[in-house]
């Protein structure tokens, strides 16, 4: 005993389409959509439209109102975040700038290094001119009192010549 099949519904093909070419429209398909003409075929009935929104927004709405929550408080949490990131780049900041002055006074310390080396230098050189101008002043005035006592000792010299030298008698 076979059970026959029930028909196809309308549009759906149930052999071998071999007559059918391409670009040829099916037997017993419509171009329509199968939304069309719903609303003229289905009355609507005001109260089972506002049940099925409420049961709709009862079945969805806690839901969004949890996402809108968890996305409130990401939001909130991003926001102090940002401002904990902001807090810590400030902070990197302030090392960076006390890494820089920590520089500068190492480097002021070597400069200053420098500048007291060079104060040394300067003091040494100073005392060593300061010697070296007395002994120089010495040596001149060594100098000159040899000049004169060489002065003197020519003069000396020549009045002796002098006084050695013949004079001719004076006649009377």
């Amino acid at each position: 005993m076979s059970v026959p099949e029930p028909p196809p519904p309308d549009g759906v093909l149930t052999g071998p389409s071999d007559s059918l070419e391409a670009g040829e429209p099916t037997p017993g398909l419509s171009d329509t959509s199968p939304d069309e003409g719903l609303i003229e075929d289905f009355p609507v009935d005001d109260r089972a439209v506002e049940h099925l929104v409420g049961g709709l927004l009862s079945h969805y709405l806690p839901d969004l109102q949890r996402s809108k929550r968890a996305l409130q408080e990401l939001t909130q949490n991003q926001v102090v975040l940002l401002d904990t990131l902001e807090q810590e780049i400030s902070k990197f900041k302030e090392c960076h700038s006390m890494l820089d002055i920590n520089a500068l006074f190492t480097e002021a310390k070597h400069y200053h290094a420098k500048l007291v080396t060079i104060r040394k230098e300067m003091l040494l050189l100073h005392e060593k001119t300061s010697k070296l101008k007395k002994r120089a002043l010495k040596l001149q005035q060594k100098r000159q009192r040899e000049e004169l006592e060489r002065e003197q000792q020519r003069e000396k010299e020549f009045e002796r010549e002098k006084q050695l030298t013949a004079k001719p008698a004076k006649r009377t």
